[in-house]
């Protein structure tokens, strides 16, 4: 997401190496933020917790991955891109075997903590070596890049696979074995990671980026915002909806991998949305697809209904991060990228760590799970709008 000075011939294998480092996002994103989802159910019931203290998990865990994305650059100056994208994904691997460890909530929160940080770290620098990799065959960048950021489909996928039918066949308050196995899964995908020949140079670039102006992106920013507090609350508290309306093992499984699956098809089904206008109206087309997909279990909890949700949602959710950035790569110079970017990551953090702390609230105080889902579809709408409103930058 930002300037990148490059020091190393080409690689040879550059598809290989991209997919390599996708398992860094795989573990801090698709393992490690979202199968909280997952186990936040059986977690809930055992240790008593309010919806409230289930949505604080993750609002820590977006806490930690802001302040993770903000060191990034001054971290990558000192140590390298590789070095760091091993730290924060081992580090990601620590925080899902401390969370198998204690029922205590302090440090279960540390442990989500350290997640945000270390998922923050290696998707920053492997999205920055991933671009340095892609660069090296113009021809096909596009497409090498596309397998980096599908690593969090990927995680969703796995967990989606495995936890759920974990839960069912140990019983009532199996989460911390839940816990254990993603963490044993998360250390077999980092392996990878430590042994392939990332080793790089490549570092953020030292030069002074150019001044970076909020007043007239403000609106979408705020719909950025938005959207980080709506998407998360939908992916926090889901599964337990589902589970609360009666669905299995087989039904919750099936939900979650729907969901990851939907990133392997992003790029194809949104290309064309992406290239429409240099304002905010791809990004209003995406996130009001978004909002009717967290809305339409309102309207049934059948399997079809659920299924549909599953898609809508998820092939959606993954395409407005890279329509933010198509946003700015059309409205800035190159020089301006950084604190561009920089803003937009500001503004989605704090909503993703807002979002579920504020819908956990809501839920204790109305009581149903109907009013998470509904908070959720509304803030994504509101994003959605909002976005509208955002004109292209006149230079």
């Amino acid at each position: 997401m930002t300037l990148l000075d490059r020091t190393e011939a080409a690689p040879a294998n550059p598809a290989r190496l991209i997919l390599i480092l996708s398992l860094a996002p795989t573990v801090g994103l698709g393992i490690g933020r979202f199968a909280y989802s997952l186990l936040l159910p059986d977690m809930r019931d055992s240790l008593a917790w309010s919806y409230s203290a289930a949505g604080f998990m993750n609002t820590v865990n977006a806490a930690g991955y802001l302040a993770g994305a903000l060191i990034t650059s001054k971290l990558v100056q000192r140590y390298g891109l590789s070095a760091i994208v091993r730290a924060g994904t081992l580090a990601c691997v620590l925080s899902l075997a401390l969370c198998a460890a204690s029922g205590n909530f302090l440090l279960l929160s540390a442990a989500r903590l350290i997640a945000g940080i270390g998922a923050a770290l290696a998707f920053v620098a492997g999205g920055a070596l991933a671009t340095i990799i892609a660069q090296s065959q113009p021809a096909r960048s596009a497409f090498l890049l596309s397998l980096f950021y599908a690593g969090p489909g990927i995680g969703i996928l796995s967990s989606g696979l495995i936890t759920p039918f974990l839960l069912q066949a140990a019983g009532p308050g199996s989460w911390w074995i839940g816990w254990l196995v993603m963490a044993a899964l998360a250390a077999a995908m980092t392996l990878p990671l430590l042994l392939a020949p990332l080793d790089s140079h490549a570092t953020m670039s030292s030069e002074i980026p150019a001044s970076f102006r909020v007043r007239p992106v403000l609106i979408y920013l705020a719909g950025y915002f938005m959207f980080g507090a709506g998407y998360i609350a939908y992916m926090t508290f889901m599964i337990a909806y589902v589970r609360d309306a009666g669905g299995g093992a087989a039904a919750q499984s099936a939900f979650w991998c729907l969901i990851g699956c939907s990133a392997f098809v992003t790029p194809w089904v949104w290309r064309r949305v992406m290239a429409l206008h240099r304002g905010g109206l791809s990004t209003t087309i995406i996130l009001t697809v978004n909002a009717i997909g967290a809305a339409l279990p309102l309207f049934g909890l059948s399997t079809g209904m659920l299924a549909i949700s599953a898609l809508v949602f998820g092939v959606s959710f993954f395409a407005v991060v890279a329509s933010t950035t198509a946003f700015v790569r059309f409205n800035y110079s190159q020089a301006e990228w950084p604190g561009a970017i920089a803003a937009m990551t500001i503004a989605f953090g704090i909503g993703q760590t807002l979002g579920p702390l504020v819908v956990g609230a809501i839920t204790d105080a109305i009581g149903s799970l109907s009013s998470a889902l509904a908070v959720s579809a509304a803030t994504l709408a509101l994003g959605a709008l909002l976005s509208a409103f955002q004109r292209p930058l006149r230079h």
